[in-house]
C-alpha cells in the first residue's frame, strides 16, 4: 500500500520525522482541524456500532454483580479463566504508552514527538478497562474499598500477603501516574484550542482545563522541569507493574507458573502487544484523519523494529520456559508445558507460536516494516497472539495440575465472552470520543520539533559552505 506522505519526500533522502516543515499556523490548523471542525458521519457510524458492544458489556457486568461470578465458566481448578486473562492483557497494552512518552523523551528521541499523546491516551484507556476485572473477580465487588489500607475502627486491613492488594497498588499508581504525565502534556495545546476555538462554550470548557496556560517564559520552565519529573517518576512503572502483575503467578507452587522468567517475560510481552496495538490504532486513524505529515513511516518503522525486538525477548522466554521445564527434572513441571503442545487447549498454543513468534519477523525486512497493510495484520496478530499467550498461561495451566482427578475442562459462557468483546467496544469509544474532543497529535512539541530540525539544517548547510569554501 502506498503512503499518500512518501510522494512528499524526497526519495533519495532518508524517511524524515516531519514531512514538509509546514509553519505554526498551518500545524496549528491541520493538527486542530479533527477537533475543531464538523463532526464527520463515518465518526458517528462507527461510535454508534461500538455503543452496541458498549450495551453488550453493561449486561455482562450487570449479570455478574446480580448473579454472581457463577455466571461465568469459572470452576474448580480453573477459577481463573477470561477474567484474570484479559486484565493482564489489557494491563500489558497500557504499557507502550509510558514507554513512549517517558523512556524516550529521556533519551531524547525525537521520533516520539508525533505519537506519544495519542499512545498515552491509549494507555489510560486500557488501564481503565483492565482495573474492572480485578473488582468483579472479588465476588462481591461493592466491597472493592476493603483492598485500601486506611485507618477504621473495624481495623480490616488488606493481607499484604495475597496478590490481590499488589495489583491494587500497582493499577492505581500506573493510573495515576498516566493520567497525571499525559493531561500535563496536553495543557499548552488545550491553551491553544482555547484560543482557536470558534464558539464561545469551546472557548470556556478548553480555558478551564488548560489552567490559565499563557505560554509566558515562567509557564514554560516550571513546565520542562515538572514534565521531565513525571519521566522520570514513570519510567520505573514501566518494569515495576507488569513485574507485579507476574507475581501473580510466580508467587505460587502451580506448575507452569512457578517461576522466575516471569518477571522480564511479562514486561517484555507488555511492551510487545503494547506497540502492536498502538500500531493497529494509529494506522487507521493516520489515515483517517489526514496525518501523513507528522505521522510519518519514520514512526511506524521504527515501532514496528520495537516490536520485532520484544517480539525477540518473548520468543526467548518460550524458549527458556520449555528448557528448564526439561532440565529441572520436575515431571509436573515438564506435563504443564507438554500439556500445552498436545493437551485439548493445544490450538491455542499454536496460536500463540504463529502470531507471537513467527509473524513479528516479518519486520526483519525494511520493505514489510513500511507497507501498512502488512504493519496493520500484524499488529492485529500480535495482540490475537498475545490475549491467547494469557490465556495458555492461566487457564491451561489451572485445567490440569498436580492430580488428575481434579482435572476440569474450562468452556467460556456468553457472560465472559460479553465481558472480553464489550471491553474492546468501550475502549473503542473512548479513544473515538479522544480522537474528536482533544488534539491527537502533541502539536507545541510538533512546532518545537520542527524548529528544531531547521536549526540542525541551517548548521548543517553552514558547515557545508564553510568546508565548502576552504580554510
Amino acid at each position: 500500500m502506498t503512503d499518500p506522505a512518501a510522494a512528499l519526500a524526497d526519495p533519495l533522502e532518508p524517511v524524515p520525522v516531519l514531512v514538509g516543515r509546514p509553519g505554526d499556523q498551518a500545524l496549528t490548523a491541520s493538527l486542530t482541524a479533527p477537533v475543531l471542525g464538523p463532526t464527520r458521519k463515518g465518526w458517528l457510524l462507527l461510535i454508534s456500532v461500538l455503543m452496541l458492544g458498549v450495551g453488550f458489556w453493561t449486561l455482562s457486568l450487570v449479570t455478574t454483580l446480580v448473579v454472581g461470578i457463577g455466571a461465568w465458566g469459572n470452576n474448580i481448578p480453573v477459577a481463573w479463566a477470561f477474567d484474570i486473562t484479559t486484565f493482564v492483557w489489557w494491563i500489558g497494552i497500557g504499557h507502550a504508552g509510558t514507554l513512549i512518552s517517558a523512556i524516550l523523551l529521556l533519551f531524547q528521541q525525537k521520533w516520539r514527538t508525533s505519537i506519544n499523546r495519542f499512545s498515552e491516551a491509549m494507555t489510560l484507556f486500557a488501564v481503565a478497562m483492565a482495573g474492572v476485572y480485578p473488582i468483579i473477580h472479588l465476588g462481591r465487588p461493592w466491597f472493592f474499598w476493603w483492598l485500601m489500607p486506611y485507618p477504621s475502627t473495624n481495623q480490616i486491613w488488606p493481607n499484604f500477603k495475597s496478590a490481590l492488594p499488589w495489583d491494587v497498588f500497582a493499577i492505581s499508581t500506573y493510573a495515576t501516574v498516566s493520567f497525571l504525565f499525559w493531561f500535563m502534556g496536553l495543557i499548552p495545546d488545550l491553551a491553544t484550542l482555547r484560543d482557536t476555538a470558534p464558539t464561545r462554550a469551546k472557548r470556556i470548557v478548553y480555558g478551564i482545563f488548560a489552567f490559565g496556560w499563557r505560554g509566558s517564559a515562567r509557564h514554560w520552565q516550571h513546565y520542562r522541569i515538572g514534565y521531565l519529573l513525571m519521566a522520570g517518576l514513570g519510567t520505573p512503572l514501566v518494569v515495576s507493574v507488569h513485574t507485579i502483575v507476574s507475581f501473580d503467578f510466580a508467587i505460587s507452587q502451580l506448575p507452569g507458573w512457578h517461576t522466575t522468567i516471569f518477571p522480564p517475560y511479562f514486561v517484555a510481552g507488555a511492551i510487545f502487544s503494547g506497540f502492536a496495538m498502538v500500531l493497529t490504532l494509529l494506522i487507521p486513524a493516520r489515515r483517517l484523519l489526514g496525518l501523513e505529515q507528522v505521522v510519518t513511516m519514520k514512526h511506524l518503522d521504527n515501532m514496528a523494529k520495537v516490536v520485532l525486538a520484544t517480539g525477540l525477548m518473548v520468543t526467548y522466554g518460550y524458549a527458556m520456559e520449555h528448557f528448564m521445564a526439561w532440565y529441572g527434572g520436575n515431571r509436573y513441571e515438564a506435563f504443564a508445558f507438554l500439556n500445552r503442545w498436545t493437551g485439548p487447549y493445544a490450538p491455542i498454543w499454536y496460536v500463540q507460536l504463529f502470531c507471537n513468534v513467527l509473524v513479528p519477523q516479518i519486520f526483519w525486512f525494511p520493505a514489510m516494516r513500511r507497507n501498512l497493510v502488512v504493519l496493520f495484520v500484524a499488529s492485529v496478530l500480535v495482540n490475537v497472539g498475545m490475549w491467547a499467550e494469557r490465556f495458555v498461561i492461566i487457564a491451561v495451566s489451572l485445567s490440569r495440575d498436580f492430580i488428575p482427578s481434579s482435572w476440569a475442562m474450562y468452556t467460556p459462557t456468553w457472560v465472559d465472552w460479553g465481558l472480553l468483546f464489550g471491553s474492546m467496544c468501550t475502549f473503542g469509544v473512548l479513544f473515538l470520543l479522544f480522537l474528536r474532543f482533544l488534539p491527537v497529535i502533541p502539536i507545541a512539541e510538533v512546532k518545537e520539533l520542527r524548529r528544531e530540525l531547521d536549526h540542525h539544517d541551517a548548521g548543517a548547510a553552514g558547515h557545508g559552505a564553510a568546508a565548502e569554501v576552504g580554510p
